[in-house]
């Protein structure tokens, strides 16, 4: 019988101990140093309201792959949810990401699509050819009026620096529709579970051969690899090696929690743009489950700040250093013998949730398949850096 340790509760451990407590006999243990399962889509209900709260933050489930959709729905009961996001301007309320409805609003015109299409592109600035900052990036696409508007500050609050020195990658893709359409996700699946994140990773937890222990922090030895046959790490790389090669660079999030009677916003999440507003965004999460009945209300305050030694990692970095440090540690897991490392801190990726689940299940497959074979498991799940 094999024996496994996992570090990490979250949806990648979760996911990966599921699959290999079906399919190998095995013991696996898990360690997670937080005092509950789930990782950063820990919910709870709140004591005050009875409201169901994302503990870190909003997470709506959505995905492309109906694979993956049905995975979860399998465990949990899912109901359909669709975040249509409002951001704040100048006083002004608008819906998010930026559609006919938006740009008709914000310049007062009444356009329809093509001419909102043909608006748009005499505003976008035409001298920008290769764009090489995320401030090019959407100025190219959308001009100089969108841009200070709904991503000037929100992406100066949200990343601590002018959006000139940030890369143009980050903004991959430009958020604009010229139709009404104000669902913030594209894919096809959108939902949240009735009961909560929590419940999801305990149902794929809720195995006779799994063990978890809480409050337990992983520190890597040699011992360690002496009691188990392979190690799977979720937690952050650098952290890892002791910060052989320095810190990789992570931006992360308070909050700052109310509570109200009846209704505070009127919608789930609502962006703050002006920078002169300290927060990046207002979460009310009863507007996450309008299944549910609450006649008080909590909301949280989101704030933005550089990562500490006491603060959760959330949205990697990935600046050019970073990226030089990231290859040194991959580099360094590469040479380990019984240790993969797995999820959005040990490959140094933001990630959704699907992706993560989606990735946990492949990587779990090729594990199984290694073992059959007789050949090494991979060290990590992706070979992009």
């Amino acid at each position: 019988m094999k024996k496994y340790l996992i570090a990490g509760a979250g949806f990648s451990g979760a996911v990966l101990a599921n699959q290999l407590s079906k399919n190998i006999d095995c013991v696996i243990d898990i360690w997670d140093e937080r005092d509950h399962i789930a990782g950063n889509c820990h919910t709870k209900r709140d004591e005050e309201t009875g409201v169901m709260i994302h503990q870190y933050g909003p997470h709506i489930f959505n995905t492309d792959k109906k694979e993956i959709w049905d995975f979860v729905n399998s465990i949990v009961e899912f109901k359909p949810f669709i975040n249509r996001v409002k951001a704040k301007y100048k006083g002004n309320i608008y819906s998010l990401p930026v559609n006919l409805h938006t740009i008709n609003q914000f310049f007062n015109k009444s356009f329809n699509p093509a001419e909102a299409k043909d608006f748009i592109n005499e505003q976008a600035d035409k001298t920008i050819d290769e764009p090489q900052s995320f401030e090019e990036q959407a100025m190219k696409f959308i001009g100089k009026d969108l841009y200070k508007a709904f991503f000037y500050g929100y992406t100066k609050k949200q990343w601590g620096c002018e959006p000139s020195e940030l890369p143009a990658s980050i903004l991959k893709r430009l958020p604009v529709r010229f139709n009404y359409d104000d669902n913030y996700y594209n894919n096809p699946y959108q939902g949240i579970p009735v009961n909560g994140y929590t419940e999801l990773v305990e149902k794929l937890l809720d195995h006779p051969k799994i063990t978890v222990t809480l409050n337990k922090k992983f520190h890597f030895s040699e011992e360690l690899l002496q009691q188990y046959d392979h190690i799977f790490y979720t937690g952050p790389i650098d952290a890892f090696f002791n910060y052989q090669f320095g810190k990789l660079g992570y931006r992360t999030v308070t909050f700052e929690k109310h509570t109200a009677d009846g209704d505070h916003q009127g919608n789930a999440v609502i962006n703050y743009c002006d920078d002169n507003v300290p927060y990046t965004r207002v979460h009310e999460h009863k507007h996450f489950t309008p299944w549910e009945q609450h006649d008080k209300t909590v909301y949280f305050k989101e704030f933005s700040k550089e990562t500490t030694e006491q603060d959760i990692p959330y949205y990697p970095k990935r600046l050019q250093q970073d990226k030089t440090m990231l290859l040194q540690y991959r580099e360094a897991a590469g040479s380990t013998e019984k240790i993969s490392f797995l999820g959005r801190l040990a490959t140094y990726r933001y990630m959704d949730m699907h992706h993560v689940i989606g990735e946990a299940l492949d990587f779990s497959k090729a594990f199984i398949q290694a073992g059959l074979a007789g050949t090494r498991p991979p060290v990590f799940p992706n070979t992009e850096n």
